[in-house]
């Protein structure tokens, strides 16, 4: 009996070694992975510091491996137009950032506040702050706008105008801070002190592509330019003074 015990008691002693001196390397190990680098990308509404306040909350968080343990098996953080955040572990003291925003083509005034929504008009954010980079569109007349809902319009056809005119801005690095649509839906842009007439039409990519060297000529005046029946190859555009 006492030689079984005696070995019940060494193997015992055995186990619990092999298990404080895998502690111990264990708990090496994570000391050894402090977080040093961190690689963001898929950025554009925050600039990379923003986003690490964002993300690196916890005191936890400033080691690389429990960063990646939380964003890979617990709770994310919610971040305004941001749809996804993804952590990779690059090494054990360097993680990847993967953020995915949400797609934003334009906002609205509305309750002091904005709202701003995708390709479809579904808002997808609200905000008290105006994005740079987001056009304000106005002429929209709508009821009432819910959070993650569609917007309410007469016509839906004007989300896909809207696509089109966000994408050619940004296609030709235009900084347009307003879209406005009359009752017809007629377009016209506002770029500092200057109004441009667009039209309706079917395409606008000859009237936008020609803004990009229109608006530098233009710079510092407060004129309207009248653009609705331009054809490309047209050398001259109607220009008038702005009260």
């Amino acid at each position: 009996m006492r030689e079984k015990r005696k070995k019940s008691n060494h193997k015992l002693i055995k186990f619990l070694a092999v298990c404080i001196a895998a502690s111990i390397m264990f708990f090496a190990f994570m000391a050894s992975c402090n977080l040093h680098n961190v690689i963001v990308e898929g950025n554009t509404h925050y600039s990379e510091e923003e986003l690490k306040k964002k993300i690196i909350m916890k005191a936890t968080d400033h080691n690389a491996v429990f960063l990646y343990l939380r964003y890979k098996y617990g709770e994310k953080v919610n971040i305004p137009f941001v749809d996804d955040v993804d952590v990779e572990l690059v090494d054990k003291n360097t993680v990847k950032i993967h953020v995915y925003e949400k797609v934003v083509t334009g906002c609205i005034e509305y309750m002091s506040g904005y709202m701003y929504f995708d390709k479809d008009g579904i808002v997808v954010e609200s905000s008290n702050e105006k994005l740079d980079n987001v056009p304000f569109i106005t002429g929209l007349n709508f009821d009432r706008i819910i959070l993650y809902s569609k917007l309410e319009v007469n016509n839906d056809a004007i989300f896909n105008i809207i696509l089109n005119l966000t994408q050619l801005i940004r296609k030709y690095e235009l900084n347009i801070e307003k879209i406005d649509f009359n009752s017809n839906l007629e377009v016209s842009f506002y770029h500092e002190d200057i109004k441009i007439l667009l039209g309706k039409r079917d395409t606008y990519d000859e009237q936008i592509a020609e803004l990009k060297n229109l608006l530098p000529k233009a710079k510092g005046q407060k004129i309207l330019l009248d653009m609705k029946n331009f054809t490309e190859g047209q050398e001259r555009i109607i220009a008038t003074p702005l009260n």
